[in-house]
């Protein structure tokens, strides 16, 4: 018995001329609850103590584990192509996380 092929829907997709300039990033913050993920992009700059967030991307845990998905998929054929990304990190960074000096503030 011969199953009928599925066809995908196509979507057209706009890319506006000012979201196509992009916005660089160097730090995402992520956090979530059980109904969100909350994706907020910002850049570092050394020797400010502040960072503002430039974009913030809100969706759902499926389409956050989707986006997982794509991104290892499109790193593995990047580094298949490239080579290896090399990760160098600070001693103490953790993903975009940078504990405060002196370790955890102690509640008394």
């Amino acid at each position: 018995m011969n199953k009928p092929k599925q066809q995908g829907q196509q979507i057209n997709i706009e890319l506006g001329e000012k979201e196509a300039e992009g916005t660089y990033s160097n730090l995402a913050i992520i956090t979530h609850s059980p109904a969100e993920f909350i994706i907020d992009f910002t850049r570092v700059v050394p020797g400010v103590p502040k960072a503002k967030v430039l974009s913030r991307i809100i969706t759902t845990p499926q389409h956050a584990k989707m986006l997982l998905k794509a991104l290892k998929e499109n790193i593995d054929k990047f580094e298949s192509r490239f080579g290896e990304i090399k990760m160098e990190m600070p001693q103490n960074q953790h993903f975009g996380f940078v504990p405060p000096k002196g370790g955890p503030e102690k509640v008394n």
